[in-house]
């Protein structure tokens, strides 16, 4: 294998791994802020600038602070569970297209570290494995309390991963491609699925709060009920992976959204910046435009969880069961009538 591929390949492996884990960390600096903005308060403001070094702060804080293993813990699967929880995070990251090819000197580089051919198959085979961090973490604490949440938490999974799935199923229908590459490609300039797939992408949007375990559907972690949820006998920098987990989940679901929906990195008069900006840079102002999809996205996560109340259990799982799976075989078979009317007439 070229030497030069495998570098190249590292390079952009690495940038994205850092990009992801920086933007997890500034996340929860913009989650106070935005919480703070929407309750007419300051948020952080002691360290740094604008509290801009808080990320820092509680990083230091998290990495010094005791660490503690219960007794009667499986100590190998309690240290096994915040790391795969992380580990299935960070690779979702694989298949998503960052830019267009870029020119660099004589060398054309892809802006993707990986365009296989089942990239939609592959986000979901990963967002099937992180509930496996949620599971062994809550199971190897030997807390009963813990346990339940983890069973909460794969149980949503489960159920909003269906509708997900089943809401992809009618994209894939219009794009006949299961790569994320070639998806992107169909949506050039300013023809975006979310124009054409608006119920898909709804019922996708609502899987993804529930999949990420963010507010409304926060329940594996309901405080109120569950003590700390599925995580509550961890402590110091494993409690730090988990909580760096969720919010890389919320960047890749925030960038899958973006690129199956919204365009990925076109936008339109894309063509006009090609030829003004080269096909250096022109590449790079189309990743600087899926970035900024990919925080209004992580915005709305949010707006939604300090704006709208928890659910009840119950009521969690009859809207995925009753309401987004129905809907979703719906959409399937309008998209499937549509598109039979459109190639026979």
């Amino acid at each position: 294998m070229d030497t030069g591929f495998i570098i190249e390949k590292f390079i952009l492996v690495a940038v994205i791994f850092g990009i992801s884990l920086v933007i997890a960390m500034y996340s929860t600096y913009a989650e106070r802020k935005v919480a703070a903005y929407l309750q007419d308060r300051l948020g952080p403001d002691r360290a740094g600038p604008f509290g801009i070094l808080q990320p820092l702060a509680d990083g230091l804080k998290m990495f010094m602070k005791e660490e503690i293993i219960p007794t009667t813990s499986s100590k190998w699967l309690f240290i096994a569970g915040p790391g795969l929880a992380l580990l299935c995070a960070c690779i979702g990251t694989a298949v998503i297209p960052w830019g267009s090819p870029m020119l660099i000197g004589d060398k054309i580089v892809p802006l993707q570290v990986s365009d296989i051919n089942v990239g939609v198959l592959y986000i979901f085979g990963v967002v099937s494995l992180g509930v496996y961090g949620v599971m062994i973490g809550g199971w190897a604490s030997n807390n009963k309390y813990s346990l339940l949440s983890a069973i909460r938490a794969a149980s949503q999974n489960i159920s909003y991963e269906i509708a997900m799935g089943l809401s992809i199923i009618a994209l894939l229908l219009m794009t006949n491609t299961l790569s994320l590459k070639e998806i992107v490609d169909q949506q050039h300039g300013w023809h975006w699925n979310v124009l054409y797939q608006p119920l898909g992408f709804l019922i996708f949007m609502v899987c993804s709060f529930a999949e990420t375990n963010r507010a409304p559907f926060d329940l594996p972690e309901c405080e109120t009920e569950l003590i700390g949820g599925y995580h509550t006998e961890y402590s110091s920098m494993k409690l730090g992976f988990y909580l760096f987990a969720e919010y890389i989940n919320m960047f890749v679901s925030s960038a899958v959204m973006a690129t199956l929906y919204f365009g990925g990195y076109n936008y339109p008069g894309m063509d006009y910046m090609a030829t003004l900006l080269g096909p250096t840079w022109a590449p790079l102002f189309g990743t600087a435009i899926l970035f900024a999809k990919i925080f209004f996205f992580i915005f709305f996560f949010m707006w939604v969880r300090w704006t709208i109340p928890r659910f009840r259990y119950d009521q969690l799982m009859n809207l995925g069961w009753k309401g987004l799976i129905p809907l979703a075989i719906a959409n399937i078979i309008i998209t499937g009538v549509v598109i039979a009317i459109i190639e026979k007439f």
